[in-house]
């Protein structure tokens, strides 16, 4: 289990002080009845995509090249989020849009727009602390779009100098981007010595 406490209330400092710590909060999903418990995790093994050998498939390298889209930077941060909470199931409540929108504020959330023929068409979001980012979630809703969003964002990161991109938890669909898992451990080493780096998101 990775739970390593909860809380019922959620402060923007929670959240800064709790990702320079190496954990993490969740929301209980929609359809948890105790919804206002808050749970912090620490997984043992932590996914993290390596910003030198994040891997883009043919076709999405051929998107990219083409580019029939437009990006922008924290032009909509509260419609990414709404975006990614916007299914059936979800641990972004009330309470983490008002969080993440106050770090946000502090500059300390952005988030990564894709829009097609003036439509929002996919994003993510997530935190920036010195040289990491710890990436919250994204959405799409033209195909490959979320895809695209990644891209972009690795781009900027890689382009600012920065150290770790962190993702929480692997899954399928992120390993086909080069995600790995490393354990805590390690994970703690690259998180304080990204911390000390001073990054720009730009």
């Amino acid at each position: 289990m990775d739970v390593v406490r909860t809380t019922r209330i959620l402060t923007a400092a929670d959240v800064e002080s709790g990702y320079r710590a190496g954990i993490f909060p969740m929301a209980g999903p929609m359809a948890d009845p105790d919804r206002g418990v808050i749970t912090w995790h620490r997984p043992k093994r932590r996914a993290v995509l390596p910003l030198d050998t994040f891997h883009a498939s043919h076709s999405l390298s051929a998107l990219l090249r083409r580019r029939p889209f437009e990006i922008t930077f924290d032009r909509a941060f509260a419609d990414v989020v709404d975006a990614c909470a916007d299914r059936p199931s979800t641990w972004i409540s009330g309470e983490f849009k008002t969080v993440y929108g106050e770090l946000h504020g502090q500059g300390k959330a952005h988030s990564v727009e894709v829009w097609v023929d003036g439509e929002l068409a996919g994003g993510l979001y997530g935190v920036h602390l010195g040289g990491a980012f710890f990436a919250e979630s994204m959405f799409h809703r033209r195909t490959n779009m979320s895809k695209v969003a990644l891209a972009e964002l690795v781009s900027r990161l890689r382009a600012q100098g920065f150290a770790l991109l962190e993702v929480q938890y692997l899954t399928e669909h992120l390993a086909q981007f080069g995600v790995i898992e490393i354990p805590d451990r390690k994970y703690q080493a690259r998180l304080k010595a990204a911390l000390e780096l001073s990054c720009s998101f730009g």
